[in-house]
């Protein structure tokens, strides 16, 4: 005789499916903390952090350094962050230094950095800073070269590096993007 599964079992089996492949939003705390712990949410989502760091680095490449420069036409490396912090993640601060950001947020460990995380190096009795990116790079002012990306792994910048922190108001952000919905850059609007 062939089995034949009973309507209640297909539709239970339709619904297990679907409530699979839903997201879903919890209503309450208690809900937030079971779907954190059962999903490791508790880590924040970078592809947003990611897409605010490559905009601004599109839009400030090559910007020459400008000693307490915080404009397109010139720029320092705390004056970089400082406009990123702004600009895109829509942080509400006054003009900060490196040494105001080196005792901002909390210190990390250099193996457990994620986009967004502030580098800190130590040049010649002088601090530089800037955004580590991806795959061990960082997007930084640099006083040679401008707004640009480089290794972490570089023998000069291993040298020097200091320490890394992380300011934890970037995760969860509102970002802003140089483009609006039409794909026109808002930097020509300003």
């Amino acid at each position: 005789m062939r089995y034949l599964p009973s309507l209640h079992q297909v539709t239970v089996l339709v619904l297990m499916i679907v409530a699979g492949c839903s997201s879903h939003t919890p209503d309450d705390a208690s809900d937030s903390a079971t779907v954190k712990t059962a999903h490791h949410a508790s880590e924040p989502d970078l592809i947003p952090v990611i897409a605010a760091l490559h905009d601004q680095m599109h839009a400030w490449e090559g910007t020459p350094y400008q000693w307490g420069g915080t404009e397109l036409s010139g720029v320092d490396c705390s004056g970089f962050v400082w406009r990123t912090l702004k600009d895109r993640f829509n942080l509400p601060m006054e003009r900060v230094t490196t040494s105001q950001l080196v005792r901002m947020g909390k210190r990390i460990e250099p193996d457990h950095l994620q986009p967004g995380d502030l580098v800190f190096f130590r040049i010649k009795h002088q601090m530089h800073v800037g955004f580590y990116d991806t795959n061990r790079h960082f997007l930084h002012a640099s006083a040679s070269r401008g707004v640009m990306r480089s290794s972490l792994d570089n023998v000069y910048w291993r040298s020097v590096f200091l320490e890394a922190r992380r300011l934890s108001n970037e995760y969860g952000a509102q970002i802003s993007f140089n483009y609006d919905d039409d794909g026109k850059s808002k930097l020509a609007k300003n």
